[in-house]
């Protein structure tokens, strides 16, 4: 179990944060969690922490969410989503995570000026329907990056967000998608030793903030405007792409 008090006054606002994200205020704050508690752990332990509690929140998220799901982008995401899972747990020993962070907030950061510099035009055409090729790409590499650091929002939100679905409905679909990720990956987790007894303690420690979280960002999320919903997804996802390619080039930079 983690002693450490600096580590806790980081992780207390880290897991309020992700909790928000998982109860629809902005679906990119997740992203940060892993590599905000690497500042102080090891990337693989912030990781197995924080997975017990993402289950938690998950499910007071499924009950606030319940029947606002879009079945036809989970038939089409998730079976993608679980080979991208195989791939993080054969991988994930040999793939550095800071070529995952770099990757990830490029993929972020891509998206937010693609974004930006065509929204006009795209606001002219019609949305994007659901499509097998862009999900299952997509759905590939979300569970592949969920595995290896919780980051599967921003590649989620590439593909979800340009189809325009009202924002219930959108914040539901995820829901249920990173509720399938996130407890699919207990098993592979405890098989190759991540999830241990003092991971787990530390979990515990945290884990009555879950529902605070998530309860706060359901709050937030039914007292914003489609509008500004979006603004303040990519906006997040703007934030958390920064990050994520600073610590990223930092450590391949440093290990080279």
């Amino acid at each position: 179990m983690i002693e450490s008090w600096a580590f806790y006054l980081l992780a207390i606002p880290v897991v309020l944060l992700v909790g928000m994200s998982k109860g629809g205020f902005g679906g990119g704050l997740g992203t940060l969690a892993v590599p905000v508690l690497s500042l102080l752990i090891d990337p693989r332990l912030a990781a197995a922490v924080l997975l017990p509690i993402l289950c938690t929140m998950d499910l007071v998220s499924l009950w606030n969410y319940r029947r606002s799901w879009d079945w036809t982008n989970l038939k089409i995401i998730l079976p993608w989503a679980m080979l991208g899972l195989v791939g993080g747990a054969l991988t994930f020993q040999y793939m550095s995570p800071d070529m995952i962070r770099l990757m990830v907030g490029l993929m972020a950061l891509y998206f937010v000026g693609h974004y930006l510099w065509g929204k006009h035009v795209i606001q002219q055409l019609h949305a994007h329907s659901p499509s097998v090729v862009r999900g299952g790409f997509w759905g590939t590499l979300s569970g592949y990056v969920s595995y290896i650091a919780h980051a599967g929002g921003p590649p989620m939100a590439i593909y979800l967000l340009p189809q325009r679905m009202p924002k219930t409905l959108f914040v539901g679909t995820t829901v249920v998608f990173f509720t399938a990720v996130n407890y699919a990956k207990l098993l592979p987790y405890a098989w190759f030793g991540q999830l241990n007894t003092g991971s787990f303690m530390t979990s515990l420690v945290l884990l009555p903030l879950a529902p605070l979280g998530v309860l706060l960002g359901v709050h937030l999320h039914h007292r914003l405007s489609d509008r500004w919903f979006y603004w303040a997804c990519y906006g997040i996802l703007t934030l958390a792409g920064i990050r994520l390619l600073i610590d990223g080039a930092t450590g391949l930079m440093g290990a080279a």
